[in-house]
């Protein structure tokens, strides 16, 4: 497979990442497109098994979500400041503390940024808890998924 393939293979990837962190947007879908692209034209064992995988926890994802209170967005003053900052603490922390690390760089993304708009520590951790409880768990557990997958895809591209 050639380089500007995987590029785009990889921008596909990318482009989910953002998908979950942007309303309208199918994310974990276009992660798993790039999965099945990348698949289709490597046709290995480990590439059918990274398919399977993936295919097996974005279903897993879903059902996990579809138990998960309904997305409240209306008035809790999300910004789009807070969605990038939030997804880039986890795409930082899932690189600085592998896999698991996504999980407290996503929070602590929101976190700072509503600190920086509220001013204290208080008002802070009380809107950060109120965002996580009506959407954060949702947006957090797919963006963890496809995280999974890419980072799966990297190590196998890289090392496979």
């Amino acid at each position: 497979m050639g380089v500007w393939q995987l590029l785009l293979i990889a921008m596909v990837m990318l482009l989910g990442l953002f998908g979950v962190l942007v309303p309208g947007l199918p994310g974990p879908w276009l992660v798993w497109a790039g999965m099945l692209w990348w698949s289709l034209n490597e046709q290995t064992k480990l590439a059918w098994i990274l398919l399977v995988s993936s295919t097996a926890l974005l279903l897993v994802t879903q059902v996990v979500v579809w138990q998960l209170p309904p997305r409240k967005i209306r008035g809790l003053g999300i910004t789009r400041r807070m969605v990038a900052s939030a997804g880039l603490g986890a795409l930082l922390g899932f690189f600085l503390v592998p896999v698991i690390g996504a999980i407290p760089g996503f929070v602590g993304g929101v976190y700072l940024t509503e600190r920086q708009r509220l001013g204290g520590h208080g008002q802070a951790r009380a809107s950060t808890r109120r965002l996580m409880r009506a959407v954060g768990t949702s947006v957090l557990v797919e963006l963890f998924a496809c995280l999974l997958i890419v980072g799966a895809w990297l190590g196998a591209v890289i090392w496979g």
